[in-house]
């Protein structure tokens, strides 16, 4: 495939922080990513860095083979959607959007409209005014009618109820479907957006744990549960990324594909076989990263962002 976006040792720092650290990785064309991560791993940092909207500390960054900084050509082809976008105090949603389409080359206006009555956005109201959760729509409504060559999605979906987070989900695919362009997708509703992801980038800490295909990560964990002792001894000299235990019975998240020699034995011992979420995976790779524990009855998923 081809790359659009091609990074080498990427480097942010603030002072005594380094919020990026050495990362490298490239983005392909007319592909779905999602950047995954917990708050403060590097997610935001490293889009506005791509975006131009930020400066590296080191290394370097090429979009479409070139250096994004001061660039027309390649900013006319990008549009970044942003958790903390701001716009003028008496601005106007039809504001925000007349200059979108002004901007970006490929803007679709029927699909702007669209939007916004499925959205049922007040655009005689100031965005300042706005609710949240309006604020996020003005936000998808010019990243998914921009139909930019490249669309970086913030935390998008901010605010946004269940109902108006699926008409992101479905308008998103739906239109990609038809017009195929680059997509980063930065969410901590992991399970929500697993099945749009082709491509699955998660940073921790500023440093890239995972970088592969999505169909390709959800072989790379198989969680194992039953009698602790039998558990505990399948699990041997494996690299275990979460174990938790309740009397005699463990539950322990193995990296690895099983073969189906070990699926028998596994079977035979009377221990159950389970598949590991993209979302558990994120969760359990990001801990197991930084060393961090939690209660066996405990939920860390929502910790992500």
């Amino acid at each position: 495939m081809t790359a659009v976006v091609e990074v080498e040792h990427l480097t942010k720092r603030y002072r005594d922080t380094v919020a990026v650290d050495d990362v490298s990785f490239s983005l392909q064309k007319d592909t779905i990513h999602g950047l995954l991560g917990r708050n403060g791993a590097g997610k935001t940092t490293v889009m506005s860095i791509l975006t131009a909207q930020n400066f590296a500390s080191g290394g370097d960054v090429r979009i479409f083979g070139e250096h994004p900084y001061e660039n027309a050509r390649v900013l006319r082809r990008m549009c970044f959607v942003r958790e903390s976008q701001k716009y003028p105090d008496d601005a106007l949603p039809t504001h925000a959007f007349r200059t979108a389409r002004l901007f970006f080359p490929n803007w679709d206006q029927q699909l702007a409209e669209r939007l916004i009555d499925e959205f049922q956005l007040p655009l005689t109201r100031r965005i300042k005014k706005l609710s949240r959760g309006q604020l996020s729509a003005v936000g998808v409504v010019i990243g998914l009618a921009s139909r930019a060559e490249i669309t970086f999605f913030d935390e998008p979906y901010l605010g946004l109820d269940a109902v108006a987070r699926q008409i992101f989900y479905d308008r998103l695919l739906e239109d990609y479907t038809e017009h195929p362009r680059t997509v980063i997708l930065s969410s901590h509703l992991i399970d929500e957006v697993a099945n749009l992801i082709e491509r699955v980038l998660v940073i921790d800490r500023g440093r890239i744990l995972i970088d592969d295909d999505t169909d390709t990560i959800r072989g790379r964990a198989t969680n194992i549960v039953g009698d602790a002792a039998a558990v505990d001894a399948f699990a041997a000299g494996r690299e275990v990324i979460h174990r938790e235990a309740l009397g005699r019975v463990a539950s322990v998240t193995v990296l690895g594909a099983l073969t189906a020699s070990e699926r028998n034995a596994l079977t035979r011992s009377g221990l159950e076989i389970g598949p590991v979420s993209l979302q558990q995976l994120v969760v359990r790779m990001t801990q197991h990263a930084t060393g961090d524990t939690i209660p066996a009855t405990g939920t860390d998923e929502g910790a992500l962002r």
